[in-house]
């Protein structure tokens, strides 16, 4: 979800926050002995107990993997077949208390409600993970969903949550050093204020993701950012400093081959 729907039309750019962390796999550490001492008779149902353990991890990582390879098609049917997937990977996940694994897993069944149009289910799901997180001290993940959360009411134009989630986002993923989710976080801020009709607050976070693009070398966030800046000061009848912002974006979003935003802009 690159581009929201403003007013007369134009579109927004809310950032590539539908990664969702989806990148990420769920690669369970498994702890291995220091010693090799003989463990008493006592010990031996401990032993295959673990042994069943490491089993289950392994189904899990690989149930994952496919239902991230059926996510990665994007069709339908691919995306409900993943879906059974993940449901898979979450109930041996629970099973053997991994609860990192439940919170991934939970964030992508969340993201495929998403990109199914099924929100409230996605909403529901992301609610799940959210708590893990918080459990798990995993600020940057935790900062992350509750962006994603964000994103969710947005779509359902629901503004003032939106804005609720992204701002309580912003200061997890500072603290986590997490530069380019500060800089998305940003520019949803930016955007919210914007639709809620508060513009200068929307220029003031826009300005702030604009820096941390431009320091990091980000050009395709940062012909969106120019972009999404250029149609504030549209809005606010300031058509050539809209023009200024437009015409920045415009070779930026060139270079990096992004024809829709080309378009847009």
């Amino acid at each position: 979800m690159a581009y929201k729907v403003w007013i007369h039309r134009l579109y927004f750019n809310l950032g590539r926050e539908i990664r969702w962390r989806l990148a990420v796999s769920l690669t369970f550490a498994l702890l291995l002995g220091a010693g090799m001492l003989a463990p008493p008779a006592a010990a031996n149902s401990h032993f295959i107990s673990g042994l069943a353990q490491d089993q289950n991890r392994n189904t899990a990582q690989r149930i994952f993997e496919e239902a991230e390879a059926l996510r990665a098609q994007g069709t339908v049917k691919s995306m409900r077949q993943a879906v059974k997937k993940y449901e898979e990977a979450l109930l041996l996940c629970r099973a053997i208390g991994e609860r990192q694994g439940e919170a991934i897993t939970l964030n992508n069944i969340g993201f495929v409600y998403y990109w199914l149009g099924e929100k409230q289910k996605a909403l529901d799901f992301l609610n799940q993970a959210l708590p893990l997180h918080r459990a798990g001290g995993d600020r940057r993940e935790e900062g992350t969903t509750l962006s994603n959360i964000g994103e969710v009411y947005a779509s359902l134009g629901e503004k003032q949550k939106a804005l609720d989630f992204y701002t309580q986002a912003l200061p997890l993923r500072r603290a986590a050093g997490d530069r380019y989710g500060v800089a998305i976080t940003l520019n949803n801020i930016g955007s919210a204020y914007f639709l809620l009709g508060e513009k200068q607050k929307a220029l003031d976070f826009l300005n702030q993701a604009l820096l941390i693009h431009r320091a990091d070398g980000n050009r395709h966030e940062e012909g969106a950012t120019l972009t999404n800046i250029g149609l504030v000061y549209d809005s606010l009848g300031e058509k050539q400093k809209a023009l200024d912002f437009y015409t920045g974006a415009l070779p930026l979003r060139r270079e990096v081959g992004d024809r829709r935003g080309e378009a847009a802009t």
